[in-house]
């Protein structure tokens, strides 16, 4: 285990002036703090915080930084609070530590909510102090080298954590060492034998062109000397996830990569870098379309450097980078490299550490944590987070050439909502390179995009599966919620008074009030539009409400069960399926042979309808079915695409009707119904009340607050079935109500 002194050396190395006292101080308190306590490895714990302190030396970050390493899980696992934090080392070290600090005590109902609210907390204490971003990164890296000695299933689930989340967040931050380390741990835990090939087959090949390898190396080397350019190259290999990854995306075998290895090349200013390309590109052919200038054009984690492909000495191609010695720092280290104690003219913050001007990577983080903190729950907030972290990006520009980066297989839509949530909510159209295009385009770097608006647009929900960034998305389900959430919030609190009456409860919307942050919605109408939807159960609520509350409702029955409850019901309640005055056809659980209106076939064959039916109104079509007769399928059954390869049995029909002889037809609907005493009858009566029928009905889905059926009507007609659905829908007792069509 590291000595104290022997931390203070490493900080001195690179900052001579360092703050021992704030060092030693840290040193001896968390050393003090975590006592006896030992990791799963049987070390003690106090190696963990010290090792995740030289991993902030290697990167050569300041004594403030290094001595909240040392603190950062003092207030999780020890008895050290906050205040004590406060008083030893100041508010603003307490209030980085703080923000190191897990929400494990937070009582929420949820465990995703529960993960969603912890990564919540850690973004926006980053997005107030870059410094718990590389704290919360290098305790990530030194828990992911040592995480053999975890359990199985936790190993597992950490692994994944940190491939979807951590290691990502490093490479939005541009420090891609760090990305490439968390990412070949995560994989080699995530997928072991596919990790073993890959390394495997890296050292194969690595044998076998390490003299290739060098010879490229000496010819480039040679080729600056020539042009008085002072250079160093080196040559890298691609590591084993970053392999993987695009062998499975592009479905390449590794015969097929012609990227495995590639050349490094740093010089000393911007000016060599061009003399460098000029140099390389006049040697040995450029390959098309494999030149990118990310130094005019710099990526949003600040990333610079020329990329280009040559066809090369060997006659072979071959990858290289030019940059310089300080993009080929910021390229390593990213914000890290950005260091806030550099000289900057003595200017200070409050605890006395020098201000820099703030990264674009940094920046974007702040920007985004403020968008997609906005009302969302925290299970969006999750799946929107990783929509943000996962970006190979393109550049597009507006009409006054401003630089949007997107990611890659972005459409304008996202483009209008990169540039302003009130330009992508009233986006009706796009021109791309002055062309109306459609809004699903993909877009491709150097596009420029106009937006066309309108004020009385409302973003469709089907956007929400077009968009591929996280804002964009979290807007759409915002203002697709908003329009939707004064009728959801309704149901729920119908919901709500029928489960606090079962439990012999009296419900007021102002009890819910005080377990707001267990239930982690942020106002009494987010849960009841929670409820509504389906996203909350009443049984969580009630929990929330009442700790000691137990659900003491039977358990559904199961399907065969429920059909034969569902058969008596039907028999000792046959009135509500039943419409007075119109006797029901006494055939009704036969097929319809014969005597369908039905206009373009032959009187001899037998003519029936598909199982989801069809109305007048529809458009038709019949399919033969051979020994039987004819099927009628309306023209949206997906159904159908069972027998495009079979043109000969289709057959063009129409409707016959004669408005002398009624007769209803039927039609299969799907309802979502509130579980409770009573729903039934009132779906019966709305359609006893708009004279159709219900032919059969069976339970598809039981959950605590939801029935959902399936119901076979007969109707008059299109509009008739139309109607029905309106008035089902607007039924308190009913969620959702849709035609089925196969």
């Amino acid at each position: 285990m590291m000595r104290q002194y022997e931390l203070v050396e490493r900080v001195q190395r690179y900052k001579p002036d360092v703050n021992e006292a704030l060092l030693n101080k840290a040193y001896v308190y968390a050393m003090q703090k975590h006592g006896h306590q030992k990791r799963a490895s049987g070390d003690p714990y106090f190696s963990h915080p010290l090792e995740v302190a030289a991993i902030l030396t290697e990167m050569h970050m300041d004594e403030a930084t290094i001595a909240v390493a040392l603190l950062h899980d003092t207030i999780e696992d020890t008895t050290a609070t906050r205040a004590e934090i406060d008083d030893l080392f100041g508010p603003e070290m307490g209030k980085l530590v703080e923000g190191l600090t897990k929400l494990k005590k937070l009582d929420l109902v949820s465990k995703k909510a529960e993960q969603a609210e912890n990564l919540r907390k850690l973004l926006l204490a980053i997005s107030e102090d870059v410094r718990v971003l590389l704290v919360k990164l290098a305790d990530r890296l030194h828990n992911m080298r040592t995480l053999d000695h975890m359990p199985e299933a936790k190993r597992l689930r950490i692994a994944e954590e940190t491939m979807d989340i951590y290691a990502p967040l490093a490479g939005r931050m541009g420090m891609q060492g760090m990305r490439e380390e968390l990412e070949e741990i995560a994989f080699r835990y995530i997928n072991p034998e596919a990790y073993r090939a890959v390394t495997a087959r890296l050292a194969e090949i690595f044998e076998r062109n390490k003299g290739v390898l060098t010879d490229i190396e000496k010819a480039l080397s040679a080729l600056f000397e020539k042009h008085s350019i002072n250079a160093g190259v080196k040559s890298r290999q691609k590591k084993p996830w970053s392999v993987f990854r695009k062998m499975e995306a592009k479905a390449l075998s590794f015969e097929q990569l012609s990227d495995i290895f590639g050349f490094r090349v740093v010089v000393d200013t911007v000016e060599d870098c061009y003399r460098a390309l000029g140099a390389i590109h006049t040697t040995w052919s450029m390959v098309p379309g494999r030149f990118k200038d990310y130094i005019s054009t710099p990526k949003q984690n600040d990333y610079r450097s020329i990329h280009t492909t040559i066809v090369g000495p060997s006659r072979q191609r071959v990858e290289l980078q030019i940059r310089t010695r300080e993009m080929n720092k910021i390229a390593e280290y990213g914000v890290a490299a950005h260091s806030i104690y550099k000289d900057t003219g003595g200017k200070t913050n409050g605890a006395g550490h020098a201000i820099s001007k703030e990264t674009n990577a940094y920046a974007w983080l702040r920007r985004t944590i403020e968008q997609l903190a906005e009302g969302d729950n925290p299970e969006d907030f999750l799946e929107n987070t990783k929509l943000e972290l996962f970006q190979d990006q393109v550049f597009c520009f507006t009409p006054k050439g401003m630089l949007i980066a997107l990611p890659r297989g972005a459409t304008p839509i996202d483009f209008a909502y990169a540039v302003h949530t009130d330009v992508g909510d009233t986006c009706v159209g796009a021109k791309v390179n002055g062309r109306i295009m459609p809004l699903m385009t993909e877009l491709k770097n150097g596009d420029e995009v106009e937006i066309i608006r309108s004020k009385a647009q409302v973003p469709p929900a089907a956007w929400e599966s077009v968009v591929v960034t996280g804002k964009a998305r979290a807007a759409i389900r915002r203002a697709t919620k908003n329009a939707i959430r004064k009728q959801y919030s309704g149901l729920g609190a119908r919901i709500l008074e029928r489960a606090f009456e079962r439990a012999g409860k009296n419900f007021t919307k102002e009890s819910l009030k005080p377990v707001l942050h267990r239930l982690a919605r942020k106002d009494i109408e987010d849960v009841l539009a929670s409820v509504g939807r389906g996203e909350l159960a009443s049984t969580d609520v009630m929990k929330a409400v009442f700790p000691d509350y137990k659900d003491e409702r039977v358990t559904p029955a199961a399907p065969k069960q429920r059909e034969e409850g569902w058969s008596k019901i039907r028999n000792a309640a046959g009135m509500l399926f039943q419409i007075p005055g119109r006797a029901a056809r006494k055939d009704k659980d036969q097929p319809r042979d014969g005597a369908v209106p039905i206009r373009g076939v032959r009187g001899d064959l037998p003519v029936r309808f598909a199982p989801e039916g069809a109305v007048p109104g529809d458009r038709i079509v019949g399919i033969v079915q051979p020994g039987t007769g004819i099927t009628i399928y309306p023209i949206q059954s997906p159904a159908l695409q069972a027998f495009d390869d079979q043109p000969e049995r289709w057959i063009d029909v129409r409707w016959d009707i004669d408005e002398r002889t009624k007769e209803r037809f039927p039609a299969r609907v799907s309802v979502t119904a509130i579980n409770a005493p009573g729903s039934l009858a009132d779906i019966a009566q709305v359609v006893a009340s708009n004279d159709a029928n219900i032919h059969t009905l069976s339970m598809v889905r039981t959950a605590p607050d939801f029935t959902e059926m399936l119901i076979d009507l007969e109707v008059w007609d299109l509009k008739h079935l139309n109607r029905l659905l309106s008035q089902l829908k607007d039924n308190s007792s009913v969620s959702d109500a849709r035609r089925v069509n196969g």
